[in-house]
């Protein structure tokens, strides 16, 4: 199939200039006419539904917590990159537009990269104007502080809070619509299906998490906002109700699945401590900014870093990335703890494990200078490990992140099925192989602030829609289906939990598909996940029924999807005869291992199409072209 990705012609900076004009649009009156569903209320989603509903669309929207401010965004902590250059220290549209090109690696569509550094000031206005409290330096300016993958001051932080305060932000926003009668909010709901109509997304089919009941809903148009499926490895930084089954649905119906294998490991998380862990816990990456990672020089050394001299310590990130240091980009800086560690130099009771010392900084800049930076950081690292880093080093180990991969969309946003678009997290569009910090809030905001409201326009203003409501039989088909599939889960009655088959996946993909990867082991992962995915639906016990409140039914389902994804992302791995970014295949390394790209065969988006039950999924390819900077080998030295 020809994927066509809509990119205006044109310069690159008068692309979306171009497209905006370019787009046909509804008239204000005739706004109240048409029906929106969005569903998820992070970032993405929540400014989404603020942003349709103040134009005077009627929107429906779905989260599956009990609030909408509980959506899995408060969670993202440094910060929100926009290229205002208040630092005065060279920064530019062009220079955040080429950060995140390289940064990913060379994997992502230039246009859409560009367009998301144009608006990307917009978004601190708009911010501002909601009352979000940004850090300001002694001027009264709003202050910048440096991230990875970045040699200028560019993000824009709120303390370790950003993700929270940005969202209470467009929460606020989104519940002035809700009071104001234009969104209808259903919380606590999670999305089954997508609803096909001539071809048109037209719906969605959900299951109400505190009764049971399972409900459907029609619309003009459907607006994803799920976020990541980190999940799928079973110990992530992900809240526990992140997974990819609202994805995965509109996968099966036809919207292709672009660049799965694209899973980012963060460099600063909290250790695993434990078999029977849950979830990791992200230490934000603005801690690199003053923290020194390093490890013994001496393999097998365990004494207690105070008693580890200067001289005998490996700044391993500053020693070999002089030019960025501590702050390269997430995937340099976790694939080198990796392989410290696999020299016997890991520190702590596992050995997977480096320090990320602030001793430095403390010396130099004074404690409480370091307390008004990071003091919630350091409260959160001391409470959940019971070490105080102001005294003692911070332990600190990759952990899986943010999925880069996602629902294939063009300029627009739009899938390919006709009518669902697909903002944030959940589509693939901005980051190519790898995510820059303080990037992930930007693309959401930017999607559901600056973009949607003008392509969504364009898509109802250029079709004629049939009368659609939820009694018709596509709706009643979906429903039936679901309920089915939820019976389904329900009669195998086996004796092995869900949470057990899930950390068995996870482990599965960790050691196979995870930070590093080579064919061998992509080829062994494949044969285990289809075993596991056999006697899952032989042997899982999922206890209670579906008409009531039944978090171990939830799982399931989320398990069961994670369980195909698996497969789906094991053979894109292997199907990407490189290495890029996150997509490290030991088999395709430079001689000093770092990345090697192969431009020529793969420069390209794999975009994944369902093709049915027990068939094999094609592989299409979006051809990626470089007008605007020039592919070369990415280095941070």
């Amino acid at each position: 199939m020809h994927l066509d990705s809509k990119t205006p012609s044109g310069p690159l900076h008068e692309k979306w200039d171009k497209a905006r004009f370019d787009l046909k649009l509804v008239n204000p009156a005739n706004k109240r006419k048409f029906d929106i569903i969005v569903v998820g209320t992070g970032l993405a989603g929540a400014s989404a539904s603020a942003s349709l509903a103040e134009l005077g669309y009627n929107v429906k929207t779905f989260c599956i917590q009990d609030s909408p401010r509980r959506a899995h965004s408060i969670a993202a902590q440094g910060g929100i990159n926009a290229s205002k250059n208040y630092s005065n220290d060279g920064d530019s549209v062009r220079r955040l537009f080429y950060d995140t090109i390289k940064g990913g690696d060379f994997r992502a569509r230039e246009a859409n990269v560009f367009r998301l550094a144009q608006v990307s000031g917009s978004i601190i206005d708009q911010c501002v104007a909601q009352g979000v409290p940004f850090a300001r330096d002694y001027g009264g300016l709003l202050a910048n502080r440096s991230f990875g993958g970045a040699q200028v001051s560019r993000t824009f932080y709120a303390r370790g809070q950003t993700g929270q305060q940005l969202l209470i932000g467009a929460y606020s926003a989104l519940m002035r619509q809700v009071s104001a009668g234009k969104v209808e909010l259903l919380p606590r709901r999670e999305m089954l299906d997508l609803v096909m109509v001539k071809g048109r997304a037209r719906g969605i089919v959900t299951r109400n998490l505190v009764d049971g009941k399972i409900e459907s809903h029609s619309a003009h148009a459907v607006v994803l906002c799920t976020g990541g499926y980190g999940n799928l490895f079973f110990l992530s930084t992900n809240a526990m109700a992140s997974n990819v089954s609202a994805s995965y649905k509109c996968f099966k119906k036809g919207a292709f699945f672009a660049n799965p294998c694209f899973t980012q490991i963060h460099p600063t998380c909290i250790p695993v401590h434990g078999k029977y862990q849950s979830k990791l816990t992200l230490m934000s990456e603005s801690l690199r900014n003053d923290g020194r990672v390093w490890v013994p020089k001496n393999p097998g050394d365990s004494r207690p870093p105070s008693q580890i001299p200067e001289s005998e310590r490996d700044y391993y990130l500053e020693r070999r990335y002089p030019s960025f240091g501590n702050l390269v980009p997430r995937d340099v800086a976790s694939r080198n703890a990796k392989d410290q560690c696999g020299l016997d130099k890991g520190v702590g009771e596992t050995g997977f494990a480096v320090y990320l010392d602030f001793a430095n900084a403390i010396n130099r800049d004074g404690h409480a200078a370091i307390e008004k930076k990071y003091g919630n950081l350091f409260a959160m690292y001391d409470k959940i490990t019971g070490d105080n880093p102001y005294e003692n080093p911070m332990m600190i180990y990759p952990a899986v992140h943010y999925t880069m991969g996602g629902l294939w969309v063009d300029y627009n946003l739009m899938s390919t099925v006709d009518g669902l678009f697909v903002l944030g997290e959940a589509n693939f569009s901005d980051h190519g192989a790898n995510r820059l910090g303080a990037s992930a809030l930007m693309q959401g905001l930017a999607d559901g602030y600056f973009i949607i409201p003008y392509t969504m326009g364009g898509y109802l203003a250029e079709n004629s829609f049939d009368d659609v409501s939820a009694e018709q039989a596509e709706f009643s088909d979906a429903a039936k289906q679901a309920k089915e599939k939820i019976q389904k889960l329900l009669n195998v009655n086996g004796k092995r939990t869900v949470d057990d088959f899930h950390r068995e996946l996870g482990n599965v993909m960790w050691e196979n598909c995870g930070m590093s990867r080579k064919n061998s082991d992509l080829e062994k992962a494949l044969g285990q996940i289809s075993s596991l995915r056999e006697e899952f639906w032989q042997n899982v016990k999922t206890p209670g029924t579906g008409a009531e409140f039944n978090q171990s039914l939830e799982r399931a389902g989320r398990v069961a999807d994670f369980m195909e994804l698996g497969e789906l992302m094991v053979k894109d791995a292997l199907s990407r005869q490189e290495s890029c970014g996150c997509h490290f295949n030991e088999d395709f390394q430079t001689d000093d291992n770092e990345a090697l790209r192969n431009d020529k065969d793969f420069c390209f988006v794999s975009a994944w199409e369902y093709k049915g039950k027990d068939k094999e999924p094609e592989l299409n390819k979006e051809p990626l072209v470089f007008e605007n900077v020039e592919l070369t080998q990415r280095s941070y030295k």
